[in-house]
């Protein structure tokens, strides 16, 4: 009897509607979604660099290209293996410097940026490898200079991976600013840990947690039909 009645103490914990605030909740969800899509920005922008960079040096013979290929790949190796809740921490001083706090929406975006950024750029640089090299040959037999392959065959050629890609670094993205907002950077993360766990409050927890999947789960699905859209294949 006393398991029944906790068992359904546990459940009724979870069915207090009263403790969700709405307005919080679209507070919170705001800040998710600016800092998902802010660091996405950077974070394509960086990883269609850093991919582009590995891609091209691991190409080439010449000594030069080898010292900055290798650079290249032990700084994205390090930062890919970092734990994010590790690498936040390790971060504080850093946006501490640059941003004059380490709480706010904004605050979580550099540590985002340096965690996804390096493996986003490990799928960019895997798309570019899954070019034809006979289309890329081609086109430099054709005197295409460097940046017209690049943007005329290498990107369009790669699209579908590069969408791909994104979409799931956004999702990545969407788990780590959760984790971000449990040190302060705000966020459904921030909702989940300070006014549910915290407070005892298990309907704010799953509150949270359903608004985070939903964001996912449309992440996802716009990402396939991206996908499904661009590749022609």
């Amino acid at each position: 009897m006393r398991r029944d009645q906790s068992l359904l103490e546990v459940f009724q914990s979870y069915t207090n509607w009263e403790d969700v605030d709405l307005t919080k909740l679209w507070e919170n969800t705001q800040d998710t979604l600016y800092m998902t899509f802010a660091s996405l920005v950077a974070v394509f922008i960086i990883g269609l660099v850093l991919g582009l960079l590995l891609y091209e040096t691991s190409r080439r013979n010449g000594g030069f290209a080898k010292i900055v290929y290798y650079i290249t790949t032990f700084l994205v190796n390090v930062f890919r293996s970092i734990p994010f809740i590790i690498l936040i921490v390790l971060m504080i001083p850093f946006t501490r410097a640059l941003l004059g706090t380490m709480t706010g929406p904004t605050a979580g975006l550099p540590a985002l940026i340096l965690s996804a950024a390096p493996f986003y750029a490990r799928l960019v640089e895997s798309g570019f490898r899954d070019v034809d090299k006979g289309v890329v040959e081609a086109a430099e037999a054709m005197g295409a200079s460097k940046l017209q392959i690049i943007g005329k065959v290498l990107i369009p050629e790669s699209l579908p991976s590069l969408v791909a890609g994104i979409t799931v670094t956004a999702i990545s993205l969407v788990g780590f600013s959760a984790i971000a907002g449990i040190i302060g950077a705000g966020g459904l993360g921030n909702m989940a840990y300070l006014d549910g766990f915290q407070r005892g409050r298990n309907t704010v927890v799953l509150v949270a947690t359903i608004t985070i999947v939903f964001i996912v789960f449309i992440l996802q699905a716009i990402g396939d039909i991206a996908v499904k859209r661009i590749d022609k294949r």
